[in-house]
């Protein structure tokens, strides 16, 4: 399945007809050999069918899941999926309103599996059932330094709104609450950079190895 032209605006991107002798095999998409692939993938995508590269990406995926509460329709849930999609997230969960803006997800979306739930309770229940612990991110009096707490491989990141963080029914049901060191004026970072500060600490944490702290 290809995307819709026009995907990104501008110069176009990307790569052109495919030339020479077209290869074999499931994952390549014919329409996209024939007329270019001008997607936002990486080039070992290239030509490759939707389905194929979710299923790709589904063989490595990490053991992390990230999770954004949605009570106010936060615009930056988009980046949040698309930082999510980057860093090979198992799965990106909405809590409250189905409905989110994908604007700022350039489409990452799709290659990401993305699941809703309607409340804490029902959200709480389902990482309860996986034996994921749930880590919030935010400021609290009580929230530890992300910068030396030892993140586990399986756990799931939770973010809240923008402006009020997270809600007082997610603090109380996250295992732990993290915040990122900050030497500045601002009382905090927009919630798109602090999902990204995160999701690359567990990186390198599980993927390089490094120790916390």
């Amino acid at each position: 399945m290809t995307e819709p032209a026009g995907e990104a605006a501008g110069p176009a991107v990307g790569v052109g007809p495919w030339e020479g002798p077209w290869p074999e095999g499931e994952q390549w998409d014919p329409e996209l050999l024939a007329h270019g692939d001008r997607r936002n993938v990486v080039d070992a995508y290239r030509y490759w069918t939707m389905e194929a590269i979710v299923a790709d990406l589904d063989t490595r995926r990490h053991g992390f899941h990230v999770a954004v509460e949605n009570w106010q329709h936060d615009l930056n849930i988009g980046s949040v999926v698309r930082t999510a999609n980057a860093f090979l997230a198992r799965e990106v969960h909405i809590v409250g309103r189905r409905r989110w803006n994908r604007r700022g997800a350039m489409v990452t979306d799709r290659y990401q599996h993305v699941r809703h739930h309607a409340s804490v309770e029902e959200f709480t229940a389902w990482a309860d059932a996986e034996g994921l612990p749930v880590i919030g991110i935010d400021n609290f009096p009580d929230s530890r330094q992300l910068e030396t707490y030892d993140l586990p491989e399986r756990c799931v990141l939770v973010f809240g709104q923008e402006g009020p963080g997270l809600s007082p029914e997610m603090h109380a049901a996250a295992g732990a609450t993290l915040s990122i060191a900050q030497f500045g004026s601002t009382r905090s970072i927009n919630a798109s950079a602090a999902a990204a500060v995160a999701m690359h600490a567990w990186v390198r944490r599980h993927v390089f190895g490094q120790p916390a702290g």
